[in-house]
C-alpha cells in the first residue's frame, strides 16, 4: 500500500489504498464504491463506502487515540441519546503502509449548523435534551479530562494561567471597531480579566463528574430540515464538569436563546452557569491568541463568543 496516508498534512491522490484496506479487512463490502469526502477536519481522512457507510482513517497518533476512545464508549452511550452519534460498525487494524487503527461507521446525513449559530428555538431545545441525556448516562470508568481531550471538563481554575496569558495577547490585537471585533486599540484586558475572575469565583463542582462531549461547536452538529439530527466528533469525550458543554450558550446562541437553553438544562445551576461562561471566555481568547494571524474566517467564532461573554458579564454587573 502507498504511504500516501501517513502524514497529518498528506492527502491521497485516489482511493486505491483505502480500497485495499477494505478488501483485506471487510471483503463483504468489496463491491461498494469508495469516494473521498471533502472535509475541513484535520484529524481524519474520510471516504464514503457505498451509500450508507463511511471510512475514517486517523492522520496521527493523537487522532488514532480519539478513534479508539469512540470505539470503546460510543456503542454504550448511543442508545440513551436523542440524536444520532457516530457508532462504528467495523474496526480495522494497522496494515502495510497505514500505521493506525481505522473504522467504518454508518453515514450520518445532514449539514453542519449554518452560520455558526443555532437559529431556531427547536434546535436549541434539541441540543439541551442531548446534553442532559449524555450527562444522565452512567459515567463509571469513563476517562477523566487530560491531554487526550485538550483537558475539556477539567476544573476551570486549571485554565487560569493559560487564559490570563491569552487575555494579555489579545489585548494587543488591532481591530476594526465593528461589533464583535476588538476596538482599534485592542481588546480591553481589564474587561476580559473581570469577566474571567467572576467565573473563577464560582465554586468548583463537588458532585459526581458526568459525560461531556467537550467540543459542541457548529461543525459538530448536523441538521436535516432545520432540526438537529446528529452530534459528531467525540474526540474530546471525557467525564468531568458539565459547565464545559453548557458553554454552548455563548458559543452557539444569542442572549435570548441562551436563557431558554439554560431553563432546559438540568445542570444549569448558578455556579455551573458561571463556570460555563468562563469556559466560553477561556476557549475564545485562547483560540484567538493562537490563530490571530490566520485571517478573519479562522477567528470569527472566537471573536463572537468573546463578545457574547463580555456583553453578558456587563449586563450582570
Amino acid at each position: 500500500m502507498s504511504a500516501d496516508l501517513r502524514g497529518r498534512a498528506s492527502t491521497p491522490l485516489d482511493a486505491a489504498p483505502v480500497r485495499a484496506l477494505i478488501d483485506s479487512r471487510f471483503p463483504q463490502w468489496s463491491a461498494l464504491p469508495v469516494a473521498r469526502v471533502e472535509s475541513d477536519g484535520t484529524d481524519n481522512l474520510m471516504y464514503r463506502l457505498g451509500a450508507e457507510l463511511v471510512v475514517r482513517l486517523p492522520r496521527s497518533d493523537e487522532a488514532a487515540a480519539m478513534l479508539r476512545k469512540e470505539v470503546r464508549w460510543l456503542p454504550g452511550l448511543a442508545p440513551g441519546l436523542p440524536l444520532a452519534v457516530p457508532v462504528p460498525v467495523g474496526l480495522g487494524g494497522p496494515a502495510a503502509g497505514f500505521p493506525h487503527p481505522w473504522a467504518v461507521y454508518r453515514w450520518l446525513p445532514g449539514s453542519p449548523v449554518a452560520g455558526g449559530r443555532l437559529g431556531e428555538a427547536r434546535a436549541t431545545a434539541e441540543l439541551a435534551r442531548f446534553i442532559d441525556a449524555l450527562q444522565r448516562t452512567d459515567s463509571y470508568g469513563g476517562p477523566a479530562p487530560g491531554p487526550h481531550n485538550g483537558f475539556r471538563g477539567e476544573p476551570l481554575a486549571a485554565r487560569d494561567e493559560e487564559t490570563r496569558a491569552a487575555i494579555a495577547a489579545v489585548a494587543d490585537l488591532r481591530g476594526t471597531g465593528r461589533p464583535g471585533e476588538p476596538h482599534r486599540g485592542g481588546y480591553d484586558a481589564g474587561a476580559l480579566t473581570a469577566a474571567w475572575e467572576a467565573a473563577l469565583r464560582a465554586p468548583c463542582r463537588t458532585e459526581r463528574p458526568v459525560w461531556v462531549h467537550g467540543d459542541l461547536h457548529a461543525g459538530n452538529l448536523l441538521t436535516v430540515g432545520g432540526r438537529l439530527s446528529a452530534v459528531i466528533d467525540f474526540g474530546c469525550l471525557a467525564v468531568g464538569d458539565p459547565a464545559c458543554d453548557a458553554m454552548a450558550g455563548w458559543t452557539l446562541l444569542r442572549a435570548g436563546e441562551r436563557e431558554r437553553f439554560r431553563t432546559r438544562l438540568g445542570c444549569a445551576d448558578e455556579d455551573t452557569w458561571a463556570r460555563a461562561r468562563g469556559w466560553a471566555l477561556s476557549t475564545g481568547v485562547v483560540h484567538l491568541a493562537a490563530h490571530a494571524g490566520a485571517g478573519p474566517s479562522a477567528t470569527r467564532g472566537a471573536r463572537r463568543q468573546i463578545a457574547e461573554v463580555l456583553a453578558d458579564h456587563a449586563a450582570r454587573a
